[in-house]
């Protein structure tokens, strides 16, 4: 598209600034102006809807798009893996999302493909595998499996769940290894998880001196490093080794909030895979026992994220749907919504998010000189969150100015 001015709708610009009438004109993919109607350019009508930026989750996986343990047993063959991968991919355009952050599971090649335009999906930044500890966070072979097995699960270009280290020379190798195969910034599980079965929550994974290697290399490209961490001694390794980011933060208390908010580092929390690891583990091609595991995460995690907001972190907005049932992704704002204001919540899925990922300006925010990512709703989602979560809502989706979804 050339030249186009978006008329009637109400805009909410992503800065946490109250709705406002205006026209955003749009030229060679970036918008040109908010404000005044200029006299050019094709005019899109979009009366009685309401414009956001495009939404960005920073936490995905989208190559998780298919029933977990039939995924990880060789039961799916790369054929169904990359179709499912794809319709994940272009499930998020539908969904509002034009912007995401994947936190493990897709190779390179997943990125390359989208990002040429040969499937639909959003603009991908991704950690590639996962870096994680022999036998923690991020393994999923059988349990007679020796784990030099484990990286023949990848499927080369399309997925790559996780790499194990046995210390900080191997963490050292396999980080570079992810940057060779495409990884914008590297993520490291440093407490165990909800979905695994070799470790628990209260498992503190990685010594502070090995996650600093995993920093040095990352600052070594102009990058971070982001961790999966649900207890405050994981959190607090990961923070004095210097990562930036935190994933989940469960049972993050004050002091480790303020430590945070001192040096900087951004909680992601993830309400959404909570909701349907309790209510839909069989859908999600996991075993029963799972739940047991997710139970009290999301009480836990709600406290967690008002002791971040009042110790002043920098939260932003993941989702961290797995399996096949990912196509409602603004589940993660509708949820949040609940615990915070619908505009908090649209504002960390756009200006924050994006501050998070390294694009500050460029996406997440409209506004003269960003990337013209848009959606328009059915209706005005910061007065009824309910509407982020039903991708029906979401009627016309822009990336890039180019019209990727249009329901009108």
């Amino acid at each position: 598209m050339g030249r186009v001015q978006v008329v009637g709708a109400t805009v909410v610009d992503g800065s946490g600034r109250d709705p406002v009438d205006v026209n955003v004109g749009i030229e060679d993919g970036r918008i040109t102006q908010v404000g005044a109607s200029a006299a050019h350019g094709e005019r899109l009508e979009a009366d009685g809807l309401t414009m956001t930026p495009g939404l960005i989750d920073a936490h995905v996986h989208l190559g998780l798009s298919s029933p977990i343990q039939p995924q990880f047993s060789f039961r799916l063959s790369a054929a169904e893996l990359a179709a499912d991968i794809f319709a994940t991919a272009g499930a998020a355009l539908d969904a509002g999302f034009t912007t995401v952050r994947d936190t493990g599971g897709i190779d390179g090649g997943v990125v390359t493909t989208i990002a040429k335009g040969k499937v639909r999906g959003p603009r991908v930044l991704s950690c590639g595998p996962v870096q994680c500890q022999i036998g923690g966070h991020g393994y999923y072979g059988a349990e007679w499996e020796p784990t030099e097995l484990w990286s023949s699960h990848h499927v080369p270009g399309l997925c790559a769940l996780s790499m194990m280290s046995g210390n900080a020379d191997e963490l050292r190798h396999n980080v570079r290894e992810a940057f060779r195969r495409g990884a914008s910034f590297l993520k490291l599980c440093v407490t165990g998880g909800v979905v695994g079965a070799h470790d628990r929550l209260t498992d503190t994974q990685f010594t502070v001196e090995e996650i600093a290697v995993a920093v040095q290399e990352a600052a070594a490209r102009g990058t971070y490093v982001t961790v999966h961490a649900h207890n405050n001694d994981g959190i607090r390794n990961a923070v004095e080794a210097g990562a930036r980011c935190v994933e989940h933060g469960t049972d993050l208390d004050e002091s480790t909030a303020t430590l945070m908010a001192g040096r900087e580092v951004a909680l992601v929390p993830t309400f959404a895979v909570v909701e349907q690891l309790l209510h839909d583990t069989a859908g999600a091609g996991l075993d029963e026992s799972t739940r047991d595991r997710v139970l009290g995460v999301r009480e836990r995690m709600t406290e967690a994220l008002a002791v971040a907001k009042e110790a002043g972190v920098r939260i932003g907005l993941g989702s961290d749907l797995i399996g096949p049932a990912q196509h409602r992704r603004g589940e993660e704002l509708r949820l949040r919504a609940k615990l915070e204001t619908p505009m908090e919540a649209l504002v960390a899925a756009t200006k924050t998010n994006a501050e998070i990922l390294g694009l500050s300006g460029q996406v997440g925010v409209i506004a003269p000189g960003a990337q013209a990512d848009l959606v328009l709703w059915n209706g005005n989602p910061v007065e009824d969150p309910e509407l982020f979560a039903d991708p029906a809502n979401a009627v016309l989706v822009l990336q890039a100015g180019r019209i990727v979804k249009d329901l009108r």
